[in-house]
């Protein structure tokens, strides 16, 4: 066994080197920071406690692609958006949990701020973005700029 550590040491280092990259954002959100879940937990919120996922990219941005049934609602109108039941702003029941998603995860993570400061209780923001949408091969919608 010891032999095989030996010889292996360089695969070890990598091993847990990568584990530590995986886990660093769980850590990371965990220290007071956005609350970040991923794509499995996000997609479990929307399943099983009908979490909203609003998508805080500009217009533009939305229409080249969006994660599939993203409300999109940019990050400079998260202040202004009145609450609407089923409707495309902010959900109106402030406890249902709101997943945030932008290209990279970098605004929505600022979003959580607002939003907390608003009132919602159970906002969250999708870590890794959209590109961690797309990497774990989940929908996603083109639509009109």
């Amino acid at each position: 066994m010891s032999t095989f550590l030996l010889n292996n040491w360089h695969l070890i280092l990598a091993a847990l080197v990568s584990g530590g990259w995986l886990v660093w954002p769980l850590i990371k959100g965990s220290a007071g920071g956005a609350a970040a879940v991923g794509t499995a937990e996000a997609v479990r919120l929307m399943n099983r406690e009908k979490a909203v996922l609003i998508d805080i990219s500009e217009p533009a941005e939305y229409a080249a692609g969006h994660a599939g049934g993203a409300r999109n609602l940019p990050f400079g109108q998260l202040d202004k958006a009145p609450a609407q039941a089923g409707g495309k702003g902010l959900p109106s029941n402030k406890a249902v949990p709101v997943v945030l998603i932008c290209p990279t995860g970098a605004r929505s993570a600022r979003a959580v701020a607002v939003l907390k400061k608003a009132g919602y209780e159970n906002v969250r923001t999708l870590a890794g973005g959209l590109a961690a949408w797309r990497e774990a091969n989940l929908p996603v919608e083109k639509s009109a700029a």
